[in-house]
């Protein structure tokens, strides 16, 4: 594959760790990263609570001075979105990332996320106002488009590449699909065809096939890993070797290695968020790391008990010693 550059970094990996909310948070993307260079992104950010300095939010922008993570922030003002990005900036920031693609009913509601793709030209405003703030590099993420009847991503590619985006992620579905059906990713080779940035294809990537299937069909000169990371963040390792070398690699992981995985993870949680915080936040990790062990329904019963650490590392000691 051809080099990946974001703005002046050449990349080392053409696999990218999406923006997940509650997800993708500094203990996340720890362990991420002690899997290989991944450009990374923080959790989405409201633009209105970076700039009124949320203590909260701009703990989700922890870390953000890490050469390889971006902070993605999301709103449907110019202005706003501008000084979000200044600040971002200031606090360290190498790369920013527009939101165009969350679904959410409660950002949809505000005209930001996928609403944006429904006006253009607030689109274009928001990402000329971004650019222009900062002297890094911006990128954006998006849909295909509101709905079936309206992807209009090639449009708003082209618009975002002439005003000086650097990087476009596309998800292959529209807004009114949420999360349902099967991600396109051959629409997204329409954008390909219509920019010269780097185009990353998203969605329903989950192993080494998917992977390789999402990239024929789209054309694209990266993807994106979302939600088949969760419990599993050595998945960006495996498709990373794979591009590398054309081998599928032999990575098996050993329940002593998901032991250590999840403790550590958990670990850095405890470390990184008041404890009462940790303890509530470990419960949905846990139910990742536990996907697919023995008497999983049974684990994920006992784990929405939890109530403290002793309890957490207890559970991890005993789904994994099976």
């Amino acid at each position: 594959m051809q080099e990946l550059i974001l703005g002046k970094t050449k990349l080392k990996s053409h696999v990218i760790l999406a923006p997940m909310a509650g997800v993708t948070d500094l203990p996340f993307r720890k362990i991420v990263r002690e899997f290989g260079d991944f450009l990374m992104f923080s959790e989405m950010v409201a633009s209105q609570a970076v700039i009124r300095n949320v203590k909260r939010t701009h703990k989700m922008m922890d870390n953000a001075d890490d050469p390889l993570t971006s902070v993605q922030i999301v709103g449907a003002d110019p202005k706003v979105m501008a000084d979000a990005a200044k600040l971002s900036y200031d606090l360290g920031a190498k790369f920013l990332d527009i939101n165009m693609g969350c679904p959410v009913k409660k950002i949809v509601k505000s005209d930001a996320g996928s609403a944006l793709m429904k006006d253009e030209k607030l689109a274009a405003k928001i990402i000329e106002s971004v650019v222009n703030a900062v002297p890094i590099p911006v990128s954006l993420k998006m849909r295909l488009g509101w709905d079936m009847d309206h992807k209009n991503a090639p449009n708003i590619a082209k618009i975002a590449e002439d005003l000086g985006i650097k990087m476009i992620t596309v998800h292959g579905r529209t807004r009114s699909q949420l999360y349902s059906g099967k991600a396109n990713w051959s629409d997204i080779r329409k954008v390909k065809e219509i920019v010269k940035i780097p185009v990353i294809v998203n969605g329903d990537i989950v192993d080494v096939e998917t992977a390789k299937q999402a990239l024929e069909e789209s054309n694209a000169d990266g993807l994106m890993i979302g939600r088949g990371s969760l419990g599993r963040p050595l998945i960006l390792k495996e498709i990373d070797e794979f591009l590398k070398t054309g081998n599928v690699p032999n990575i098996c992981i050993s329940n002593q290695q998901k032991f250590e995985i999840a403790r550590k993870h958990l670990n850095y949680m405890l470390e990184f968020y008041e404890e009462r915080t940790a303890i509530k936040m470990s419960r949905k990790v846990l139910m990742y790391y536990c996907h697919g062990t023995r008497n999983a329904a049974k684990l994920r019963q006992e784990i929405t008990t939890i109530d403290s650490a002793d309890e957490i590392f207890g559970l991890i000691d005993r789904i994994f010693s099976n």
